[in-house]
């Protein structure tokens, strides 16, 4: 029999742990960058006193890799909102475009997995709707890693493509929308109150590419927060009461994180602004044709490497959008 209190002193001892981790990681990181700076210097210091014009491409080199990981620490001390090192829920839901705007939140899905990868993140898929002709009409999916939150909160809102379709017969270039929504996991367990009749629960058919996440029962849980309007959904796990377990506390998180603000420009804070998925709306826009260019629309960060931004080097736009918001609390402070 566990003494009183065991799981308490276990979760405590946990929380600790990943603390310290946290600062280790911080003091590696640190050490190594302020080693990458010595040795340039001590190469440049080299090369003047020999006179070895040989080594300067090599100082180029160590001098842009230097520039980039000084820039990623500096990012990560701009993550200290009060969930940004939680894992991250995210939605992605086509909008105006028919089958164009599946196929749109198809790629964008691709982006964040390669973008995931990159980091080094896991992505567990929670729901799945195909669309009715080809992409996927909406995919939630939880990004876990420390700081997800932090980082992918600079993508939600309405992501615009314009491109040549390729379901279009007539070759004509066609603009597409898709929606993003990001919500930062709360591990710990929250105390909302929640009325039964405030709930409307569905069941369906879990779905998914390739025969994935299919079964012959309705397994898969939808519920809707009546008085809010908020939807929640979860598929992956193997049973209709697990996933309604992970949906309720998803929805609980939600609810939380409203009931935990005073005003209306601090919910947007958190889960950003309703936006309408359509023209106007957008924060990003991707246009692949006449030319190619990304463009955020917030921050005015762009490139025109639209096949690597596509492939998931978001980075750019992330860094640009904190030290953006990170100017406009100064400006209000």
């Amino acid at each position: 029999m566990q003494e009183p209190g065991f799981w308490d002193n276990v979760e405590h001892s946990q929380e600790v742990m990943k603390a310290v981790k946290t600062l280790k990681d911080a003091v590696e990181t640190f050490e190594a960058l302020e080693a990458e700076y010595e040795d340039m210097e001590t190469l440049i210091q080299m090369a003047e006193e020999e006179k070895e014009d040989s080594l300067i491409p090599e100082i180029e080199e160590m001098l842009e890799r230097f520039g980039r990981d000084l820039d990623a620490l500096r990012i990560q001390t701009l993550l200290s909102g009060e969930f940004d090192k939680e894992n991250a829920v995210v939605t992605l839901h086509a909008g105006t475009g028919g089958t164009e705007a599946c196929d749109w939140v198809n790629m964008l899905y691709r982006m964040y997995t390669r973008w995931a990868e990159r980091k080094g993140f896991q992505l567990e898929v929670l729901d799945y709707l195909e669309g009715e002709e080809a992409g996927i009409k909406s995919v939630t999916f939880q990004v876990n890693g420390e700081n997800a939150y932090g980082y992918l909160k600079s993508e939600r809102g309405v992501h615009r493509l314009v491109r040549i379709s390729p379901f279009n017969a007539a070759g004509k270039r066609q603009t597409s929308f898709a929606a993003c929504d990001v919500m930062p996991e709360i591990e710990e367990e929250v105390e909302v109150d929640i009325n039964d009749e405030d709930l409307r629960i569905d069941t369906y058919r879990a779905s998914g590419a390739g025969g994935q996440h299919i079964n012959k029962t309705s397994s898969a849980v939808r519920i809707t927060h009546l008085p809010t309007g908020i939807v929640v959904q979860c598929q992956n796990e193997r049973s209709q009461h697990s996933n309604k377990d992970r949906a309720m506390k998803m929805l609980k998180a939600k609810l939380y994180m409203l009931k935990q603000q005073e005003n209306l420009e601090k919910i947007s804070d958190i889960r950003g602004e309703v936006l309408e998925n359509t023209w106007g709306s957008q924060i990003r826009s991707y246009i692949l044709q006449p030319y190619t260019m990304v463009k955020d629309h917030r921050t005015n960060v762009e490139s025109g490497n639209t096949g690597a931004v596509l492939d998931g080097e978001i980075d750019i736009f992330i860094n640009g959008f904190l030290k953006w918001l990170n100017g406009n609390r100064e400006k209000t402070e």
